[in-house]
């Protein structure tokens, strides 16, 4: 069984964590959207996160939609006291699988009840406001009175924390000055590191930083950069850009997400992997590599 533990902990509201966590996103359909192949894997991988000492979740009633909070039901219910569910609000799901935005305060607190209903819950644990993307990737606007709703979601007792997800530097400051989050989402991995200062300054706060697609956006020579260095140390290389992720802060939390239970333990064995320090300064250098 993959030891967890020598990943360490960082604290997520008022809760300590495992920093490696899983993500649900990927036990829905194609594309996020519809039931998943097959049911039983994937209560299965949630079973097995669990009983491999991950206690922290990550999903949202719009990955189906409601399909990965029901599993999660399902599969965990009644849930272990130390598992930290969090979720995500600020989307709706079409009939053809699109992503729409859903930030006006009724959206947010339908989205808030759906969460509850699905998982089972009286309060969330922790919920971010995931700021829908522009056609350029984060689109920079206030984000007052979204937030002053899940504010007084949480005052009502429907939250326990708030935190915030797709945000730039001013959202994060913005969300902050409405009401204390314990989180930030973002884009974060070894090509994409927009979020370096970011990070940093979270971290002086005692905010975690979670980050998702540790693989995405990389050109086909930081891809193959990668793929080296993982060679050579003999590990893959999600298991190489995860551990540089943990190295890189004590405040990233990650959320690794599969439907298959072999990939879960991969996921899982990070905990062990010692990157030295010549293969760091290599892994560093894949931020400046070009196509």
């Amino acid at each position: 069984m993959p030891t967890i533990d020598h990943a360490g902990t960082y604290t997520l509201g008022d809760r300590q964590v495992r920093r490696l966590g899983y993500g649900a996103m990927q036990l829905a359909g194609p594309g996020v959207f519809g039931p998943p192949r097959d049911r039983d894997a994937a209560l299965a991988v949630l079973r097995e996160a669990v009983s491999s000492g991950v206690d922290h979740i990550d999903t949202s009633d719009f990955y189906g939609p409601h399909v990965t909070n029901q599993l999660i039901h399902e599969a965990l219910s009644p849930y272990p006291d130390d598992l930290v569910i969090v979720t995500k609000v600020g989307a709706t799901r079409g009939e053809d699988a699109s992503w729409n935005p859903a930030q006006e305060p009724a959206q947010l607190r339908a989205a808030v009840e759906d969460n509850l209903r699905n998982l089972g819950l009286e309060r969330l644990d922790v919920v971010n406001f995931r700021i829908h993307p522009g056609h350029l990737g984060r689109d920079e606007h206030s984000i007052a009175d979204s937030f002053e709703a899940m504010a007084a979601m949480q005052a009502e007792g429907l939250i326990r924390h708030l935190g915030i997800s797709n945000a730039t530097p001013a959202q994060v400051a913005e969300a902050r000055a409405i009401a204390p989050i314990v989180c930030v989402q973002n884009q974060y991995n070894l090509a994409h590191r927009e979020d370096d200062a970011m990070i940093d300054e979270l971290a002086a706060d005692g905010i975690a930083f979670v980050p998702f697609f540790p693989l995405g956006g990389f050109s086909p020579l930081q891809s193959a950069s990668l793929s080296t260095v993982a060679a050579r140390i003999g590990a893959t290389p999600m298991q190489v850009a995860l551990a540089w992720l943990l190295r890189r802060s004590p405040n990233i939390l990650l959320i690794p997400g599969t439907s298959s239970v072999s990939h879960l333990r991969e996921n899982l064995q990070v905990a062990d992997i010692e990157l030295p320090d010549e293969v760091i300064g290599a892994l560093d250098a894949i931020g400046t590599d070009q196509d």
